[in-house]
């Protein structure tokens, strides 16, 4: 392989042919490698000939090199200069100036949080669940013993 080809550095290539899962890239001195569909951009790509075309210059990034089956694994995503971060203005309000949001006296979660029911509900609906159950485990038991 080339000096100047090495796994992290980031070279120019010219692409030479376009296959539907990539982009076979030379990088010189009869040394190609592919960049596939999935390392060409940042987006999503349906179609790579809408991102390169046959004899474009590209910079790649070497990800892989496999001496045994003589293949590079090229990225021209990692190439790209990273995309710099929004920077947005710190607009907290002061605790002076804050909403009366947190004043308030009765919050909508105070009403998920409270007791929905009293304890002689829920005995009430306790045993309304038992009866059922027992009605349901008796009619299991009439189909079994029909069958037997």
């Amino acid at each position: 392989m080339s000096e100047k080809v090495q796994v992290g550095n980031i070279v120019e290539g010219k692409v030479l042919r376009i296959k539907p899962f990539g982009a076979i890239v030379s990088l010189g001195d009869k040394v190609q490698g592919l960049v596939h569909i999935s390392q060409v951009a940042n987006t999503f790509v349906q179609d790579i000939n809408e991102h390169v075309a046959v004899g474009d210059i590209v910079k790649v990034k070497v990800l892989s090199i496999d001496e045994a089956s003589n293949k590079i694994s090229l990225s021209m995503r990692e190439a790209l200069a990273p995309k710099a971060k929004p920077h947005y203005e710190k607009n907290f309000r002061s605790k002076e100036n804050k909403s009366n949001y947190e004043n308030r006296t009765i919050r909508p979660s105070d009403d998920y949080f409270k007791p929905q029911s009293t304890s002689s509900d829920f005995e009430d609906k306790m045993k309304d669940w038992l009866k059922q159950s027992n009605e349901r485990q008796a009619g299991l038991n009439k189909r079994a013993n029909k069958r037997s």
